[in-house]
């Protein structure tokens, strides 16, 4: 599943932050626990790698590691599973200069399922797992076809990756009179049949294990075609699901993948943004039919928040991180949702002109 923007900016804080301590020696430790393995398997392992580290030659290297083990396992010790997605964990004496302790950890509760399992001592906090994480995983299954052809691909980002192709076995064009010309359109009729068969099937083995990773499906080509294929069920109910769009096409093979990309830069960012978008026409329409039941700007907003009155937070993402922060912690302590809104939509950049902060609030309040 892709990552909410509160999410992405939660993660990205906290890589930042690991990123930026560095250990003189191998002493920072950083555990990956996957879905569904028992923690404390884990902190038996840790305990063992503290009687390890005794061997250690170094006596502050020795000591850091130790702290770092033992600052982990205590703060394991107050889970009593391991979560639903697993658990990275990091700890280690940040202090600058010989002989100063200050030991830290970090857990992080990753927003999708962690399939592998860490245990490193090195200079720097292993984060490459939880970076990738940010990375978005979603795709779209682009499908272009016509009555004697067919190409699937998938479209990670803007990047088109062409997966299988078909050829129809239909005949082509054939005149004759009378029983001949019968026989040869049904010959005709049942080759485009299998052709559509053929690609349905193909969609299915391609598109299917994607699971909730594959966020859509775009069906281009002439549109005749399209509407045969697409209303004499050819395609199963989770793949008719799936669908969001259609294109009709000039081209076809991978002329035509770019074409329906082109032509469907609207459909993806309507996909994309129609949540966000969303959000902000309530705000809007809050504001036009009942304006003291929204606010915005940071002094009224925040006099809103002091209130207690915030029902949904609306924060453009191009405020500063930190202050992104700030905003959310104190929303979030009064039971507020909080919304980072893209500058991608008209709506998005009227709430920058607004001053990149607003509010749903809960009841009326009068505007100071």
């Amino acid at each position: 599943m892709a990552l909410t923007a509160t999410e992405r900016l939660h993660l990205r804080k906290t890589i930042n932050e690991l990123k930026s301590h560095k250990a003189p020696h191998t002493e920072f430790v950083t555990v990956y626990i996957p879905q569904g393995y028992e923690i404390f398997k884990i902190i038996q392992h840790l305990a063992e790698e503290q009687g390890t580290a005794s061997n250690i030659k170094s006596a502050s290297t020795r000591k850091n590691v130790q702290g770092a083990l033992e600052k982990m396992i205590q703060h394991l010790r107050g889970y009593p599973k391991t979560p639903v997605n697993g658990l990275a964990v990091f700890s280690g004496n940040i202090a600058a200069g010989e002989g100063k302790q200050d030991f830290r950890v970090w857990s992080v509760e990753p927003p999708v399922p962690l399939n592998v399992r860490i245990y490193r001592c090195d200079k720097n906090f292993v984060t490459d797992i939880l970076e990738e994480i940010m990375v978005d995983h979603n795709v779209y299954g682009l499908v272009v076809l016509d009555r004697r052809d067919a190409i699937l691909a998938l479209l990670k980002g803007k990047t088109i990756v062409p997966l299988q192709k078909t050829h129809s076995e239909v005949p082509g064009k054939f005149k004759a009179g009378g029983q001949s010309a019968q026989r040869f359109a049904r010959i005709r009729e049942g080759a485009y049949k299998d052709h559509f068969k053929k690609i349905a099937e193909y969609m299915k083995n391609q598109f299917l294990p994607l699971g909730n990773n594959l966020k859509g499906i775009i069906v281009g080509g002439p549109g005749t075609t399209v509407n045969d294929f697409l209303q004499k069920e050819y395609i199963t109910g989770d793949l008719q699901k799936k669908i969001i769009g259609t294109k009709d096409l000039s081209y076809t093979e991978e002329y035509g993948l770019q074409e329906l990309l082109d032509k469907s830069e609207d459909l993806l960012a309507e996909e994309e943004i129609a949540r966000e978008k969303k959000t902000m026409q309530e705000f809007f329409n809050e504001f036009r039919e009942n304006p003291k039941k929204v606010t915005y700007g940071e002094a009224q907003t925040l006099r809103a928040l002091e209130m207690n009155a915030v029902g949904t937070l609306l924060l453009s993402e191009s405020m500063p991180e930190d202050k992104i922060f700030e905003l959310e912690e104190k929303a979030q302590k009064g039971g507020a949702i909080v919304k980072i809104i893209s500058i991608e939509t008209r709506e998005g950049i009227q709430l920058k002109e607004l001053g990149g902060i607003a509010a749903i609030l809960r009841y009326e309040i009068e505007q100071g």
